[in-house]
């Protein structure tokens, strides 16, 4: 998790879009990343295997996903399929709204400035796939219905393609990934929220509010024990679902309660520390588990056909391998024009469009939107589902193809940045200012030459030695 910063270490004021980052927010960002890199691969080897699952055994995968269970007196008899949507998306959206936060209060996103452009990128990525969606359908005569699918960034899926291909890229272009990422859930949640709401029931809404009211009542009296707040996120939970709001949304709220600034005497702030307990559980079991009952469409000639033929799964592939890409892209490249921000000297132009690229896999938010988008149609849900594969498949053979051209470029920042030649822990990029870390270096160097000078002894008296003759 992020540690407390250094106090010998300089703050840092590289303001450089794709700049440096400060020291607490690298070791924050190589702590998150590092557990989304393993989830992302269990949430490919999860979509692997529902494809397998649904198409060599599709009898018992719909059956194990239709197979219902849970208290129908509290209108919780849910199939396995939804209790995975509903349920253990919950946690994702937890963990989300916890990194929204800490984003917002002591990440990036605090300060307008260095937000902006990030930000700008992140809404310019959602926009642009959503009008082509409506592009594609209104030419084609399609649905309308779907024009949210294609406007979310799986980071999770990305980072497991990194991972794969073995590419590392360098902080500040994973940093920008992850922003992207933070802000795409945002916007996720607002749109679930506001455009997937069913018919309200108030009485539960009003119990869940309540439910809110009471989390954040003891979080700021400091009452501390998961005992008190598991059983009470279960019901606020359970009543929000009942609720029409889709209970994901209550995910979000706790975690946006939790605060995550540091006080006197913390290392971590609550939701920094509850955040590294929770990851792994969402990212190693929630999100792939998710993934296993809803990745399982069955994949034939004609159905990989038609997404490349019907109007909808059409705007859903392009709207992620197209939209995504021209839309960071190019919102990035204007708002830093007009803002005269200026790139990173290291990097170029080329990688923001390769992590632009890298965006367009869309897995876990598109298909959960694209269930909630038609629901009731189940052979068009699973049209959309193809869209959604396909279309993060494209994305990420794409973005492989662009970064494997920097591939040798990103492991010389890479090996830079970890450079540690004083072996203290922390990269010496962030100490060659400090007067200690040059005397460090000294010593070091110091004992090097009289090492190799004993060295450099030996062995010329050896040397002597064999040369006197016997």
């Amino acid at each position: 998790m992020c540690c407390p910063p250094d106090r010998r270490l300089p703050v840092s004021t590289d303001r450089k879009f794709l700049g440096r980052l400060s020291l607490p927010e690298r070791r924050y960002l190589t702590d998150a990343l590092r557990t989304e890199t393993v989830g992302g691969v269990l949430l490919l080897v999860a979509a692997v295997a529902a494809l397998v699952w649904a198409n060599t055994f599709h009898d018992s995968y719909e059956a194990v996903s239709d197979f219902h269970l849970g208290p129908a007196a509290l209108g919780l008899d849910l199939s396995i399929a939804h209790w995975a949507a509903d349920g253990l998306l919950a946690i994702f959206f937890f963990v989300a709204g916890i990194e929204l936060k800490r984003e917002l209060v002591a990440g990036d996103l605090r300060d307008p400035k260095a937000a902006a452009l990030p930000v700008i990128a992140a809404i310019c990525g959602m926009a642009v796939p959503a009008l082509v969606y409506v592009l594609v359908n209104a030419v084609g005569g399609g649905s309308m219905d779907g024009w949210a699918v294609p406007t979310a960034t799986d980071i999770a899926f990305a980072l497991a393609v990194l991972a794969v291909i073995g590419t590392s890229l360098p902080s500040a272009l994973r940093a920008f990934l992850l922003t992207l990422a933070v802000v795409d859930d945002l916007f996720a949640i607002l749109i679930i929220a506001v455009f997937f709401t069913s018919d309200l029931n108030f009485a539960a809404l009003g119990g869940a509010f309540a439910g809110l009211a009471l989390f954040w009542f003891l979080l700021r009296k400091e009452v501390r024990g998961w005992y008190v707040y598991v059983p009470l996120a279960l019901v606020v939970w359970g009543l929000m679902y009942n609720s029409g709001i889709h209970a994901t949304i209550a995910g979000v709220a706790m975690g946006l309660m939790l605060r995550c600034t540091t006080r006197e005497g913390e290392d971590h702030s609550p939701g920094e520390h509850i955040e590294h307990l929770v990851r792994p559980l969402s990212a190693g079991f929630a999100v792939p588990l998710f993934a296993l009952f809803s990745a399982g469409v069955v994949l034939s000639s004609e159905a990989l056909r038609d997404v490349f033929t019907q109007p909808v799964t059409l705007g859903v592939v392009l709207g992620l391998v197209v939209g995504k890409a021209l839309g960071i892209f190019g919102g990035t490249w204007l708002a830093a024009r007009f803002t005269r921000a200026e790139l990173n000297p290291e990097l170029a132009w080329p990688d923001v469009f390769a992590v632009a690229s890298l965006a367009g896999i869309g897995f876990t938010v598109s298909l959960l939107i694209g269930e909630l988008a038609f629901e009731g149609d189940a052979a068009l849900t699973d049209e959309v589902k193809a869209a959604v594969l396909m279309g993060s498949l494209i994305a990420a053979a794409c973005a492989t193809l662009l970064l494997k051209l920097r591939v040798r470029k990103y492991q010389l920042l890479v090996a830079e940045e970890e450079r540690d030649e004083d072996q203290d822990g922390i990269p010496d990029v962030y100490e060659e200012g400090t007067e200690a870390y040059h005397l460090r270096m000294a010593e070091i160097l110091e004992r090097k030459a009289a090492e190799h000078r004993e060295r450099a002894r030996l062995a010329g008296a050896s040397r002597d030695g064999a040369d006197r003759p016997a």
